[in-house]
């Protein structure tokens, strides 16, 4: 092709970020060659898979300037004699006046070390999120007078100031979010056709096949306890001190146990709370684990659970990527009827809905699946052939390989 699109990168990699490597991927296989800027250097021990397929070259921009400032110096010098650099200056000092603070400081050298280290042969940027990503990217393409692209995801969106989404998707030339709430809500700000909506969707060839379907787990055996798995970190918008208080609401002589995988700041104080509430012999804290783990625990789980709600700082999820995977494994899902989730859940069709920031009904929702192995048994195989035909990766962005100029 001769033709390279930079991708810039909050982390790389990151487990919670897992879709984003899948689009890489799937764009590489298609043909598009990339190259990855990331603003920061991964922080886990453990990493998907699928990164050690990519074959795009990263280049991790100064994380902290004061780390690396010889190099940003370097950046500037050169920078400022671009005939972009007094835009993108401007550009930058007008957010700078609405938004004084360090980060944003830390932005424009971040820009300015992409813009001078930027491969020659790259003729677009586009960055996966639309809050500090594609400010960087925004000031390095004006430095550089190339066009730049977003992918909005969740947070970046619903923390992010309405100025400041408003004129980067005036910027861009185009944008793709993936939920249609996301999509409503950025087109509303957009110029009309900037924003396009692209689910992630689920490379399925990647999944085994469901495992056998066992019904013995009723919640009357003790020995024989119903697995209630979640998978996510431990943040407030994830909801697990409502889950927690929903567990410890289940009738005494029911039978489970409950299995957590994720790491998160929240994680020691969900730990106290679990004690608090009694709940430590029925409840297991396994941390950030690779994909082959996540998977075999989804075999090994009854039902998934996910309670997802808004946090104190409006931050909250768009469509978590974790019901797609579980789906893939026929597993009967119980999540919160909140933000996208129900552009995948139908309530009773393809798993069961519970509102928000609310244990009495999360728990109502649990014992009911927990005592019903058929419905169980149903709900996850609509769910299965639901992500079959809507969610099957291909399709969903193919979008983006037109947009990219793939066939």
């Amino acid at each position: 092709m001769g033709q390279t699109i930079a991708f810039i990168l909050k982390g790389y990699p990151r487990l919670s970020e897992t879709f984003i490597a899948q689009e890489i991927r799937a764009l590489e296989r298609r043909g598009l060659r990339l190259r990855l800027y990331s603003l920061r250097h991964p922080t886990e021990r453990v990493r998907h898979p699928i990164h050690d397929e990519i074959v795009a070259p990263i280049v991790y921009l100064p994380e902290y300037l004061h780390q690396e400032p010889l190099r940003v110096l370097a950046a500037w010098r050169r920078m400022r004699r671009l005939p972009g650099y007094r835009e993108a200056r401007r550009l930058w000092l007008k957010d700078l006046r609405r938004d004084i603070t360090r980060n944003r400081i830390r932005r424009f050298g971040q820009a300015l070390v992409l813009a001078d280290e930027l491969a020659g042969d790259v003729v677009r940027l586009h960055a996966h999120f639309l809050h500090t990503p594609a400010s960087v990217t925004r000031y390095a393409a004006t430095l550089r007078g190339l066009k730049f692209s977003v992918s909005a995801h969740a947070k970046d969106i619903w923390t992010s100031s309405p100025w400041e989404k408003r004129e980067k998707l005036a910027a861009c030339d185009f944008a793709v979010t993936c939920t249609r709430a996301n999509f409503e809500h950025l087109n509303a700000l957009a110029p009309a056709g900037r924003v396009s909506l692209v689910y992630h969707g689920l490379d399925l060839a990647r999944f085994p096949p469901p495992p056998p379907f066992i019904a013995v787990r009723d919640g009357s055996d003790p020995t024989q306890p119903a697995i209630i798995l979640s998978v996510g970190r431990a943040v407030e918008k994830k909801g697990y001190d409502d889950l927690l208080e929903a567990l410890a609401l289940l009738p005494h002589g029911l039978a489970w146990r409950f299995v957590h995988i994720g790491g998160g700041p929240l994680l020691p104080n969900l730990r106290v709370k679990a004690t608090a509430l009694g709940l430590d012999a029925r409840v297991e804290w396994r941390g950030a684990q690779p994909q082959t783990a996540v998977l075999n625990a989804l075999r090994a789980a009854d039902l998934f659970v996910l309670a997802s709600r808004r946090a104190a700082g409006g931050d909250q999820d768009g469509l978590p990527n974790v019901l797609l995977e579980a789906l893939s494994q026929a597993r009967a899902v119980l999540a919160t009827l909140f933000a996208s989730v129900p552009e995948l859940i139908t309530d009773d069709e393809t798993g069961l809905l519970a509102p928000p920031a609310n244990p009495k009904a999360l728990a109502a929702a649990l014992e009911r699946l927990i005592l019903d192995p058929a419905l169980r048994e149903r709900l996850g195989a609509a769910g299965f052939e639901h992500i079959q035909r809507h969610f099957a990766l291909d399709a969903c962005i193919a979008p983006l390989y037109e947009r990219f100029g793939l066939k």
